[in-house]
């Protein structure tokens, strides 16, 4: 069975979107490994890259020839300084040259190196291809598909063990809900719990914790950029942030100078019911107006759908346990990344495939079941709200105008935070036993639902408020 971790499904990168900028981004950085490891890569004298399907589609809108480039210099998602990244390219565009794997410097016209082709390959809508041109004339062309959530695989091995990592069984392989209350009763533990025991497999204690607190400083420092940072969006259709001014008119007077005291600062804050709606609305607009931004951000599963989990898991900390801690983000970050590979496994998480359920109803179903667990759910009903989540997410397009992850992307993650907290305390105050939809069930309709939406609908802007919406009208 196939071994996802939870550090699959919650990678840090750069936006706007994980399967349009974070996964052609790698594959430039897998390939150019791989021409290494072939002993091409010295001999390499131009390239090109080839964007079909969706990518070509909103390939602009979502700085995919961007992220490419930044990907062919060898320069790492996880710790560039987002704020070079447009010079880079500006120095890129103006000596028409660009610096291979940081080694190798050869011809590169922005503009034209970079072929924009409306042609969907066969395997999945998010297809490029990498074209060598040797210097003894020959050239190599390599295919690779971004499936969603900064996942990467390569044609001719989409079903094979060489675009997985190689690791050791799970002790408790998991597929579906079902086989996870399974281990649950069985172990009398709980989800986290099992998760956990997976994780150890692979990773000690120490770097779990580590590279689990790593994802919440990340998420945390983009939700304080955030709130902190006013002006107009990148791309054309002038969206103003909101997150700064709202956040003005929610925080209180107690001063703070780093993301910890900011959140010290809003649990000591008078919070009311309008207030509480205000305040989970406002984190989620603050990270995905960074995302929108070219910022750093965790894929939650997506870049798109960047912040629900992180806005559900500040709602708990702010409102429904003040002396929340590191275990409680421990669990909740456990708990959310099982959900969604359940969802990946039996589904999808890519907009590409199967529209915007496959984002923000995902993330909505990761952030309802971790904060269940937080709030003394038992594992049937986790598992209950990460369904309540999901149900009424159903159908839901992905139609982002001039194909930018804006309109209506952001307020949509404000939308799922909340529809996540519904979740959660509906599935408290049920009996699962009475539940008319499991889990397994609602991932089962979510991939058919997919697989009968019409193509325009699934991150194209060839329909709905993407041709609904003129650009001159924004």
């Amino acid at each position: 069975m196939e071994c996802i971790s939870v550090f699959d499904m919650l990678k840090i990168g750069v936006g706007p979107s994980s399967s349009h900028t974070l996964g052609p981004w790698r594959a430039a950085e897998r390939w150019i490994n791989e021409l290494k490891d072939q002993s091409l890569f010295k001999s390499v004298a131009e390239v090109k890259v080839y964007l079909y399907g969706s990518l070509s589609l909103t390939g602009k809108g979502h700085a995919t020839d961007i992220a490419l480039v930044m990907g062919l210099l060898g320069c790492d998602p996880e710790t560039v300084p987002t704020e070079t990244i447009g010079e880079t390219i500006e120095k890129i565009k103006a000596s028409k040259k660009l610096v291979l794997g940081g080694a190798k410097e050869i011809p590169f016209d922005f503009d034209h190196d970079i072929i924009f082709k409306k042609d969907f390959l066969q395997f999945h809508s998010n297809g490029m291809q990498f074209q060598a041109s040797l210097e003894n004339g020959e050239s190599i062309i390599e295919t690779y598909y971004s499936i969603g959530g900064g996942f990467v695989v390569k044609e001719g091995l989409e079903h094979s063990k060489e675009n997985k990592e190689t690791f050791k069984a799970f002790p408790c392989p998991i597929k579906t809900g079902e086989e996870l209350l399974r281990y649950c009763e069985e172990k009398n533990k709980s989800i986290s719990h099992i998760v956990l025991e997976n994780e150890l497999s692979l990773r000690t204690d120490t770097e779990i914790n580590n590279e689990l607190q790593r994802i919440w400083d990340t998420m945390l420092e983009c939700m304080y950029l955030g709130c902190h940072t006013e002006g107009i969006l990148p791309g054309g259709l002038n969206v103003k942030r909101r997150a700064f001014d709202l956040h003005q008119k929610l925080k209180g007077s107690h001063p703070y100078s780093t993301p910890q005291e900011w959140l010290e600062s809003i649990r000591e804050t008078e919070v009311k019911f309008r207030q509480i709606i205000r305040w989970v609305s406002c984190f989620a607009l603050s990270v995905n107006e960074v995302n929108a931004a070219l910022g750093r951000v965790v894929t939650a599963p997506t870049n798109g759908s960047a912040g629900v989990i992180p806005s559900v898991l500040m709602y708990y900390l702010v409102i429904e346990n003040h002396d929340g801690d590191f275990e409680d983000i421990k669990r909740f970050l456990l708990v959310a990344g099982e959900i969604g590979s359940i969802f990946k496994k039996g589904a999808t998480i890519s907009a590409a495939m199967g529209g915007c359920q496959a984002e923000i109803g995902v993330s909505s179903a990761m952030a309802a079941g971790g904060l269940t667990e937080l709030m003394g759910g038992t594992p049937e009903q986790v598992l209950m709200a990460a369904e309540i989540a999901m149900e009424h997410h159903l159908g839901l397009t992905c139609d982002p105008i001039g194909g930018l992850v804006q309109v209506p992307c952001i307020e949509r993650n404000a939308m799922g935070a909340i529809k996540a907290i519904n979740a959660a305390e509906l599935a408290m105050d049920s009996d699962p036993k009475e539940a008319k939809v499991p889990l397994d069930k609602v991932v089962n309709t979510m991939w058919e639902t997919a697989k009968d939406m019409n193509s325009k609908y699934k991150e194209t802007s060839e329909g709905g408020l993407a041709v609904g919406v003129f650009l001159s009208d924004c």
